[in-house]
């Protein structure tokens, strides 16, 4: 897409306003309810396809798919990435009243990190087309862990914070309980950190992996800096409300991994069959349409089997326990 600067400053602007917005209607500590979250959930939807609707008024069809194929491949990681912030709050014991707010300045901290690692996607793409080997090659290995940690019989059930999150409450120091809202309190003489900027510290600085193969898939879409940016921000925008709203059913998703992987694997080839045709090998490459399908289908295969394990696993239950 030619997309000039006072498109993309007033889509960052346009962008802002819609954080803000969420920001001041969910400024009041409160615990979410299922109506509340679901309402949200639907309207960060609708926002998202309304945008599609507006990139195929202003360029036509090809980026309209490249952003809805972007914007359901990063939804459905950031699900997966739900499990990981459900360990944060009950590692960290935040109060329910509370999570809103932890999971809205997650939020933004992790649009501010993509926002960088897109820049220097688009900045290594544009200069080293043979990247795509590298990207593909780590999509592909990504999709084999996954698949590897889902045949594992026994998963790590606690979050374990990381050392630059370790060092940072050495450095500081942590109270020892939550004082609202507060970040930062005054206790025996010196300025501490709270739990709840811990907590939000642990959320920002985890999207940090999870970036790591978002970027690269959405790449494997897209080399439109300005697609894959919105796309993430979508995906991102409407996490907080899913959080709420899916947080009982995330582990009922137990073929999640399985259908990451096969997700992350499949645009990992996309990627090497498109390096290969940049260098000039007639290799056959996958199109938008069928890379949107083949995702949505995916998903929807994992879902449905998912649940019907889940249902069958909670019918064996009460026969073994007799």
């Amino acid at each position: 897409m030619n997309v000039s600067p006072t498109l993309w400053l007033l889509t960052v602007v346009a962008l802002c306003a819609l954080v803000a917005a969420d920001f001041f209607i969910g400024r009041k500590p409160h615990d979410v309810s299922i109506r509340e979250a679901g309402t949200w959930t639907i309207v960060w939807i609708v926002l998202a396809c309304l945008f599609g609707l507006g990139l195929f008024a202003y360029d036509g069809a090809r980026p309209t798919g490249e952003f809805f194929a972007g914007y359901v491949t990063e939804k459905s990681l950031s699900v997966d990435n739900l499990f990981v912030f459900v360990l944060i709050m009950a590692k960290f014991a935040v109060p329910s009243q509370y999570q809103q707010r932890v999971l809205m300045v997650g939020v933004i901290v992790a649009l501010v990190l993509r926002a960088g690692f897109i820049a220097a996607g688009a900045a290594i793409i544009s200069a080293f087309s043979w990247v795509f080997y590298l990207f593909g090659a780590f999509l592909i290995w990504t999709a084999w862990k996954l698949i590897q940690d889902a045949r594992k019989e026994e998963h790590e059930e606690e979050y374990q914070e990381n050392k630059l999150l370790r060092m940072v409450e050495n450095r500081f120091g942590v109270a020892d309980r939550y004082h609202g809202t507060k970040l930062w309190i005054e206790q025996n003489g010196k300025r501490v950190m709270t739990p709840m900027l811990v907590v939000m510290l642990a959320i920002g600085s985890t999207d940090v992996l999870f970036a790591l193969d978002s970027i690269p898939a959405i790449y494997g879409l897209t080399q439109d800096p300005y697609i894959v940016f919105t796309a993430n921000a979508f995906a991102l925008m409407g996490l907080r409300q899913l959080y709420f709203l899916i947080g009982g059913l995330l582990k009922k998703l137990v073929h999640l991994s399985y259908g990451l992987s096969i997700i992350l694997g499949f645009i990992g080839v996309k990627l090497i069959l498109h390096a290969l045709h940049e260098s000039g090998v007639h290799v056959p490459e996958i199109g938008i349409p069928f890379s949107l399908g083949f995702i949505v289908l995916v998903l929807a295969v994992t879902t449905l089997t998912s649940l019907r394990a889940s249902r069958q696993q909670q019918e064996r239950a009460p026969a073994e326990s007799v």
